[in-house]
């Protein structure tokens, strides 16, 4: 246990040397030729950590790992939950089913289509392409975590599945923003989208939760409508998970059936800071409708209140993404073969081209 009386300390030195590295990427994104350029904390934040997780690494204590897995897993999905104080179920509403639909059919194209480029076509194992196509086609490594029970997957095979989502999920905060600005943004690009669709665009196709709040963050004169969408559009995906889960596991225990093996029982994992982030929503709902009607100076405070819970929660995310970025070890890819680089490769070319079609039907039709 990180915080056993033993490994307390450590732990905290860990999850104290991510924050200082995060300040450190909140002072630097501050920087106006930083600014200008549209790069947030976020982005700056998991480049130090790639950095010096390639560097400097082996110089931190082996103790203080657990301080840096606990800021990229368990501080990330509080910031989600509080994330929610910035988005109301007016503004869910608003995404509807054009929202749900992007979600549905981007998910389960990808992960038929990953399942058969891993299995079929670049001779992968059966788990290491689910893993693989599951961490892409829903919410990243939480998604790869989540349905390793499911398979009772070796170690290593969850690694590299991990690997791809951190490698092209980060290729994707870098990618997404040059799309925009030259292609997509709707007064000059030709393949101009809205704000709120191109929102729709980032949430129903990058891979994980943070990397869709760095986004928006990165597009100079992204407006709320742009960031909240995106991230209504991923906890949409996110919240997929479960269902996606039960499906898996059937087909898995007919398939065990037809070869001739014991069916096993499905351990569904909930993702439950999804279901807090809902529920985050709607406390700031119920406070955004209060507001409205609310004294002045009681309006002012509140507002004041919500605007410093986003900026805790910006510096908790710019944590998240420093400690995704100090596990992105280059070593890591090292006798894994191309396999897993091909099937992840081609799905992340998937959900760029074939997420943008969809998003543009789904946008045209509902």
């Amino acid at each position: 246990m990180p915080f056993s009386p033993k490994k307390r300390a450590d732990t905290f030195s860990g999850i104290f040397l991510v924050a200082v590295f995060a300040t450190a990427a909140t002072f630097i994104a501050d920087l106006s030729l930083v600014r200008n350029l549209g790069i947030s904390a976020l982005v700056v934040g998991i480049v130090m950590g790639i950095v010096f997780a390639n560097t400097l690494h082996q110089r931190m204590p082996q103790a203080w790992e657990g301080g840096v897995t606990f800021s990229g897993k368990k501080i990330l999905r509080f910031a989600i939950v509080f994330y929610g104080f910035r988005i109301t179920f007016q503004q869910i509403a608003e995404v509807g089913m054009q929202g749900f639909m992007v979600s549905l059919l981007v998910l389960s194209s990808t992960m038929i289509i990953g399942i058969w480029l891993g299995t079929k076509v670049f001779k992968m194992d059966r788990d290491t392409s689910i893993l693989t196509a599951s961490g892409a086609s829903v919410c990243g490594a939480a998604a790869v975590l989540a349905t390793e029970p499911v398979l009772k997957a070796e170690e290593y095979k969850t690694a590299i599945a991990v690997s791809m989502v951190v490698l092209f999920g980060t290729i994707s905060m870098f990618l997404y923003p040059v799309l925009y600005a030259t292609l997509i943004e709707p007064a000059t690009g030709f393949l101009h989208m809205s704000p709120s669709t191109f929102g729709m665009y980032v949430g129903g196709t990058i891979h994980e939760v943070a990397q869709v709040v760095a986004v928006p963050a990165s597009v100079p004169g992204a407006g709320p409508d742009m960031a909240n969408t995106a991230v209504i559009v991923k906890m949409t995906r996110v919240i997929m998970i479960a269902p996606m889960l039960i499906v898996l596991g059937l087909v898995l225990s007919a398939m065990a059936k037809q070869s001739g093996g014991e069916s096993s029982k499905v351990k569904l994992v909930i993702p439950w800071f999804a279901v807090y982030f809902i529920g985050m929503a709607g406390v700031n709902s119920l406070i955004h409708n209060y507001t409205l009607t609310a004294p002045e100076d009681m309006a002012i405070m509140i507002t004041g209140v919500i605007g410093n819970i986003n900026i805790i929660d910006t510096f908790l995310l710019t944590m998240a993404m420093t400690a995704l970025g100090m596990g992105t070890r280059f070593a890591k890819f090292k006798g894994l073969g191309l396999a897993p680089i091909y099937t992840a490769g081609s799905m992340f070319l998937w959900l760029v081209v074939g997420g943008f079609v969809i998003t543009q039907w789904v946008v045209a039709t509902f």
